[in-house]
């Protein structure tokens, strides 16, 4: 099947899901690949073949957006923004503290953990001892339990540790084969659940929600003011979305 004729197929279908092609543009051959991979399985012959077989099948509008799930994350990916939240956001939000208080983030769509358990890396290891009268609560969702199975096992290959210090990797890490595991207790401050942030959201307010890659990258424009709305009512009042 042809690269154009894939790129048709999913610039028709993505909007029924909310979602914006456009947005897939450097992954593209990822998509395409799974995409393929389901018309082979299904014995189909072609892009439109797949446009009559989810007019007939419902259920698969379900498997082709798990085809279009994006995972690429690392431990302290986007540095500038981890740089932030370490220098000025989690000490100005810890301050902001009663005595006792937890510091409460919600990390939306959470994929692996990677980027959710370097804010655990980041308290621990640069802010913690500065505001020692407070914790850290980390609730991680993400719609695709493979993925957060994957985040309660906590192990990474290395490249996905290569924007970390090496202290930290040192200090916080265990070898095991080629994989990288984080130490249990930096995983005790992160709980993981199962939600799709367009259906259920949970009930709570958070200091901090980081959000930025999800919604406001792949979904549209009216599910993109719609998140955004629900984000903003679980913020606590001083709080930021990242």
């Amino acid at each position: 099947m042809r690269d154009s004729h894939c790129d048709q197929l999913l610039a028709w279908a993505l909007p029924q899901l909310g979602l914006r092609w456009a947005a897939f543009r450097r992954v593209k051959r990822q998509v395409r690949r799974r995409v393929r991979a389901r018309i082979d399985q299904l014995s189909l012959s072609d892009a439109n073949a797949y446009r009559v077989f989810l007019a007939n099948n419902p259920d698969e509008w379900a498997r082709l957006e798990a085809m279009c799930d994006i995972t690429i994350s690392r431990f302290y990916r986007d540095r500038a923004v981890f740089d932030c939240l370490r220098d000025q956001v989690l000490p100005a939000l810890a301050s902001q503290l009663r005595a006792g208080e937890p510091l409460r983030v919600w990390s939306a769509g959470c994929a692996s953990g990677e980027e959710r358990y370097t804010i655990a890396l980041i308290w621990q290891l640069q802010v913690a001892a500065s505001h020692s009268g407070h914790s850290l609560q980390v609730l991680a969702t993400d719609h695709n339990p493979q993925l957060l199975e994957r985040a309660a096992h906590a192990c990474y290959r290395r490249s996905s540790l290569r924007e970390l210090p090496h202290a930290w990797i040192a200090r916080s890490f265990t070898q095991r084969g080629d994989a990288w595991c984080l130490d249990p207790d930096l995983r005790g401050s992160v709980r993981l659940e199962c939600q799709d942030l367009r259906r259920t959201l949970p009930p709570d307010r958070f200091e901090l929600i980081l959000c930025r890659n999800l919604a406001f990258s792949y979904f549209d424009g009216d599910e993109q003011r719609r998140v955004l709305r629900a984000l903003i009512e679980r913020l606590s009042p001083g709080g930021h979305l990242a």
